[in-house]
């Protein structure tokens, strides 16, 4: 698999990371690393990247873009609800 071919799975369409990786029937954490190159490599692209990051069902806390993975711990509350975070690509403006 090429990191260019995710580009069509991401666009327009924010999806998380498990779900890509069993589309894709790879490991999440390889995928991680793939989808950490390529989100550097776009800033030269028509694309941008368009990231939700994770959150804490329980108390809010909305974790760092950059987190591609859904952490196991909320710091705040140490809850364990959190949700996924999405990763989608769009058009520059």
């Amino acid at each position: 698999m090429f990191r260019k071919d995710l580009i069509p799975l991401l666009k327009d369409r924010p999806i998380a990371l498990r779900e890509l990786a069993l589309q894709l029937d790879e490991h999440p954490h390889d995928l991680e690393d793939d989808l950490q190159h390529l989100l550097r490599s776009l800033k030269h692209d028509p694309l941008c990247p368009v990231i939700t990051p994770a959150r804490c069902r329980k108390c809010g806390f909305t974790f760092h873009p950059d987190k591609l993975h859904k952490p196991g711990k909320c710091p705040r509350c140490r809850g364990t609800r959190i949700s996924e975070p999405l990763i989608a690509l769009e058009e520059k403006r």
